[in-house]
């Protein structure tokens, strides 16, 4: 069986470098979107020089 939705956008995750496709969630903000998710986004912070 085909995916269903194989027109979505993809980016690729800053942290873990995985591909990851558009989200209804993240319609408005899309364009802002770093990290295919909240895990990955944390670590980013953690992970980040102090300034």
């Amino acid at each position: 069986m085909a995916h269903k939705k194989p027109y979505l956008p993809q980016k690729i995750c800053t942290t873990c470098q995985r591909p990851f496709s558009w989200r209804k969630k993240w319609e408005a903000c899309w364009d802002e979107v770093k990290y295919c998710s909240e895990r990955c986004r944390r670590t980013s912070v953690k992970q980040a020089p102090n300034a």
